[in-house]
């Protein structure tokens, strides 16, 4: 038996059948996203190591698309991590902000293309759930495909929109995850979802901190009086008083 043939086995979780790898990768993934919260770089290895256990869990119920998701994260959690990390060290600390109405217009069209090109290539291939899935199974697995490439780039690019991404894959993600009987997944969407939204509090208070201008005003300077040169000092309309010999 390999050492690792442990994370394909079952365990009851309250009379309900868990992989560990499903356990143990989505415990990983809870902790990911308390560290992105709080905007720490340990959140990418953590990531990495969550996204390994996942793929493992993936493949035992035939979820083609579920395990290519976690391929792609692992490849684009590492991007991040070197972003992140370069960030810091230029920047101090890890500084977030809202993306612009282009930015999130290019974002809503890739996640719609994106998912019916994908779903037709797992339909085709028959490459997600079983030969003859349905549809709507197959495009919800893309989605999440889909939607998981682009959290990571947003994440990665420090956008608060990072966790309306993440929103939209947890709506599909956890009744999809029930269905595959993936029910461990199923709870920790559900709990995504409530961190989900201190995430999008916490985010979108610290973009604030981070305004320094408005485009449409102009930056007004004040000189101290002290500093002032005689070319322009006040006029004083006094006479100037001559003085006696």
């Amino acid at each position: 038996m390999s050492a690792f043939q442990w994370l394909n086995d079952q365990f009851s979780f309250f009379g309900v059948s868990v992989y560990w790898s499903d356990f143990l990768g989505n415990i990983l993934a809870l902790a990911t996203v308390w560290l992105a919260l709080r905007r720490l770089l340990m959140a990418w290895p953590v990531q990495i190591l969550g996204s390994v256990l996942l793929l493992i869990a993936s493949l035992n119920v035939h979820l083609g698309g579920n395990a290519a998701r976690q391929i792609v994260i692992i490849a684009s959690a590492s991007w991040g991590w070197a972003t992140w990390r370069r960030s810091r060290e230029k920047e101090g600390t890890i500084n977030v902000r809202w993306a612009s109405w282009r930015e999130r217009s290019v974002l809503i069209a890739v996640m719609a293309a994106g998912t019916f090109a994908f779903g037709a290539l797992l339909k085709t291939t028959d490459a997600s759930f079983y030969p003859g899935a349905p549809w709507w199974m197959v495009l919800a697995d893309a989605w999440i495909f889909v939607g998981s490439i682009l959290a990571m780039y947003t994440q990665a690019r420090r956008y608060v929109e990072f966790w309306f991404v993440w929103l939209a894959v947890d709506l599909v993600g956890v009744p999809l995850a029930i269905h595959s009987q993936l029910y461990f997944s199923g709870i920790v969407y559900a709990i995504f979802f409530v961190m989900v939204v201190m995430g999008i509090r916490d985010w979108a208070s610290h973009s604030k901190a981070q305004e320094i201008a408005s485009p449409i005003e102009p930056a007004v300077v004040l000189e101290s009086r002290n500093d002032a040169s005689p070319a322009t000092a006040p006029y004083d309309p006094r006479p100037e008083t001559a003085s006696g010999s």
